[in-house]
């Protein structure tokens, strides 16, 4: 992701202010990957990859939802986690190797995972311990 201005799911603008090339994943405390259509498009970004993994790597803080294990599933970090994800790509991360459970949420020692929007209270809830 370049920075500059996006156009969100819903046609509002948003400003990058930060390129996935110039993050320094040692200046931050939690990678939370929203769900939607971004992930198929993180996926496919290799310092996105690289930010992932070094999460993963250095047992930091993940929270995934919806569509946001798609990105852990390129970065090659889900095989063997406990995780929930979309139904839609259910199939993709147990093939992954993922530890797939049907639960609004699913905490896997530094890693939160839930579904859907309509899990947020439980994601964020399970998010916000992950940081204590």
């Amino acid at each position: 992701m370049k920075k500059g201005k996006i156009k969100g799911k819903y046609g509002y603008d948003v400003e990058v202010d930060i390129a996935f090339k110039d993050v320094n994943p040692e200046d931050y405390d939690i990678l939370v990957i929203s769900g939607g259509k971004g992930p198929e498009k993180m996926r496919l970004d290799k310092d996105a990859l690289e930010i992932t993994k070094h999460f993963f790597e250095k047992n930091k803080p993940v929270a995934a939802i919806c569509h946001g294990p798609q990105v852990l599933v390129s970065a090659g970090v889900i095989k063997g986690r406990k995780a929930t994800c979309w139904i839609g790509i259910r199939d993709d991360i147990i093939a992954a190797g993922a530890l797939y459970e049907d639960s609004e949420v699913v905490i896997d020692g530094n890693f939160v995972s839930s579904r859907s929007p309509d899990d947020l209270y439980a994601f964020g809830r399970e998010m916000i311990k992950l940081l204590k």
